[in-house]
């Protein structure tokens, strides 16, 4: 599950280079005229949109997978530059979604899916919409059943 972007940060930094070049060219044909004004918000705002376009790629390609095997769930989440992996035994595994994973907070339908086993508790969903989210649980779950059936 991840991110839905519609720009990878390649494309983020090559548009924001086209975009340099062109308000650039068009603020030192200004500048060139004695118009230095131009160039100096140019530049500012050059500035605001690169910050902006920044941030938007750290987290282009923040995703959570899942790996089943039989014996161990791995969930790993890599969010900007931090990077987390929990593993789960299958067995006893316990999938809460909606309702039974909102306990205790207001809004049910953002409840993130959450994985319990043996003490370990992991929140996943975050990218993903609620109909996704219901989707996943009942894969997982039916997974893990076709291991526990084995």
């Amino acid at each position: 599950m991840q991110r839905n972007c519609s720009m990878t940060p390649r494309q983020v930094a090559r548009a924001y280079a086209l975009l340099c070049a062109m308000s650039l060219t068009i603020a030192l044909a200004f500048f060139l005229q004695g118009v230095w004004i131009v160039l100096a918000f140019s530049l500012l705002e050059l500035s605001c949109v690169g910050l902006a376009l920044l941030l938007y790629a750290r987290h282009a390609l923040d995703r959570e997978r899942i790996v089943l095997s039989n014996d161990c769930l791995l969930v790993e989440c890599v969010q900007a530059d931090r990077r987390s992996q929990s593993r789960l035994d299958p067995l006893g595994l316990r999938v809460l979604s909606g309702p039974e994973a909102a306990a205790g907070r207001r809004d049910a339908r953002r409840a993130l899916v959450t994985l319990e086993s043996r003490g370990v508790r992991v929140e996943i969903g975050r990218f993903v919409n609620e109909a996704q989210r219901r989707q996943v649980a009942r894969e997982l779950r039916h997974a893990l059943r076709q291991i526990s059936l084995h």
